[in-house]
């Protein structure tokens, strides 16, 4: 079964490669120095630290395996394919909600770079979903767990 293509802006990239290298290096001694500490503690059978150990080294192999799988199925945005006349992963998104009056600017990654509370949000999520192709001026009404919103789009940039 062929893997799913993960596309990826070169910021997105580079924090998962530096998140990668991080865990590969010195998280990988640090818990490997922790299990030996552990062990030096004597039966292991009822050692807290050993197995706390060990579930922090499995989680951390883990996301290892899940960041190699993210790269190798990576498709890196170059920027200068970023349109500015339509949404598209890579855009920024300057959106006024109508109800609350309020303007939003939001960036559109995928589902791997998504961090709603920096307002990078997934092209999967419900408002990435529905914003994605539209162009500016257009208002686009969405679909959220509190009902529906409605979003002008009043920018789009790279």
């Amino acid at each position: 079964m062929a893997q799913k293509e993960i596309v990826l802006t070169l910021a997105g990239l580079e924090k998962l490669e530096e998140e990668l290298d991080f865990l590969k290096t010195k998280k990988r001694r640090e818990i490997a120095e922790r299990i030996k500490q552990a062990i030096a503690f004597g039966d292991i059978t009822e050692n807290s630290e050993y197995d706390e150990a060990k579930k922090e080294q499995a989680f951390i192999e883990g996301r290892i395996v899940s960041i190699e799988n993210l790269l190798k199925n990576a498709k890196v945005i170059d920027e200068e394919d970023i349109s500015v006349e339509v949404v598209s992963i890579g855009s920024v998104v300057t959106v006024k909600d109508l109800e609350f009056d309020e303007i939003l600017e939001y960036t559109i990654v995928s589902s791997a770079e998504a961090a709603p509370s920096q307002l990078k949000i997934s092209n999967e999520s419900p408002v990435g979903k529905a914003l994605m192709g539209r162009k500016t001026g257009e208002i686009v009404e969405v679909l959220v767990p509190d009902g529906a919103i409605k979003l002008q789009i009043l920018e789009i940039n790279k």
